[in-house]
């Protein structure tokens, strides 16, 4: 099992367990220490892992951290951990207190669920006031993954993370003041654009009046680029199934398909599934000598998922996400755990026909 299959296996564990979890020990054993083996270290090798390391603050002596990863026989990483539900706000400042006495670079506060990633970008041997990267267990992007790679045993090398780090700090900063001036546009960001392209002086009033067009042009812009996305990422998907039709026809224009019974069972649980937003009369399957596709409005540019259930294994590739995602399956009823996914797989093709259309 590769590194981002044992995180997303430690977050179905953490989403299905949760409420169980009553103590913060009980969250560190079921999910922190996970989290520390995915990263390839032995949890119960104290050259690796110190549990409870000792970090002395000035007179007061004893202070501990949950855990400290240990390169070299020095603490790199130090962990400090709460329960699963805690907010993790209040938190910062215990963390901070011991990450100046110790020669570790990074620091993690989590949870186990939420995780930030602290460094000292700002001020050497000073925790930084605000995480370089956030992200959370049950919830991860691929390009989380790739960044979490880098503090794998196998690939740790710190001074590309402390580069990396310093990049991925100040991109969410750029990016979170983006975010902020596209849903309330401030008179700075206003005021650029509209002398860009207003012929006369730009008064408050003009000001006032233009912090409504530039939101509406940036939306505007932002979900044409998404519809332009979608539309390529569907063009390619049509070819390569006009590709797989025309290899499943034999030498004398037979179609070799069989249909199976779990194949059809597995259509009638999509649909099933999709019955809580689609007309399922707008839900066909297309069976082809590899797999099974479920489409909307029988249409191969509308994929919600593909059926592979001709192998040794049982899959599932789902088509909410840009050029699918392919899941393996134990049993068909582990269908409904991706239920969300394929209800977001059948509604984004309404979504850029609307965009389309306005």
């Amino acid at each position: 099992m590769d590194f981002k299959d044992q995180l997303k296996q430690l977050g179905d564990r953490v989403a299905k367990l949760k409420d169980q979890i009553l103590t913060e020990e009980a969250t560190k054993n079921a999910f922190i220490m996970p989290f520390i083996q995915c990263l390839g270290y032995d949890v119960f090798n104290p050259l690796e892992v110190v549990p409870e390391f000792v970090a002395d603050i000035g007179i007061k002596k004893g202070e501990k951290v949950d855990y400290a990863i240990i390169k070299d026989g020095k603490p790199t990483i130090l962990i400090e951990c709460k329960h699963w539900s805690a907010n993790l706000d209040p938190h910062d400042s215990q963390l901070f207190r011991y990450f100046h006495c110790t020669s570790a670079k990074f620091s993690i506060l989590t949870n186990g669920i939420s995780y930030r990633l602290y460094t000292d970008l700002v001020e050497p041997n000073k925790m930084d006031e605000k995480p370089f990267f956030e992200f959370r267990i049950d919830d991860l992007k691929d390009i989380q993954v790739e960044k979490l790679k880098e503090f794998h045993k196998s690939y740790f090398d710190l001074e590309k993370i402390i580069t990396s780090a310093s990049e991925l700090k100040y991109t969410n900063e750029i990016r979170n003041i983006i975010l902020k001036e596209l849903n309330e546009p401030s008179d700075d960001f206003t005021r650029y654009f509209a002398k860009l392209v207003y012929p006369t002086m730009v008064t408050a009033k003009v000001l006032e009046q233009f912090k409504g067009l530039v939101k509406k042009s940036f939306s505007q812009f932002v979900n044409d680029a998404i519809s332009e996305r979608l539309k390529s990422a569907l063009q390619v998907q049509e070819q390569q199934e006009a590709q797989t039709d025309e290899l499943e026809v034999g030498e004398n224009n037979e179609v070799k398909v069989v249909t199976t019974q779990e194949e059809m069972e597995a259509y009638y649980i999509v649909r099933a599934i999709l019955r809580q937003n689609v007309d399922v009369s707008r839900v066909i399957h297309r069976d082809t000598q590899s797999y099974m596709g479920i489409l909307m409005d029988d249409n191969n540019r509308k994929p919600v998922c593909r059926l592979h259930f001709n192998g040794k294994k049982k899959s599932i590739t789902l088509f909410d996400c840009d050029g699918g995602e392919k899941i393996d399956l134990t049993l068909l009823d582990d269908i409904y755990q991706y239920s969300e996914r394929l209800l977001n797989a059948a509604k984004k093709y309404d979504q850029v026909e609307a965009l389309a259309g306005s």
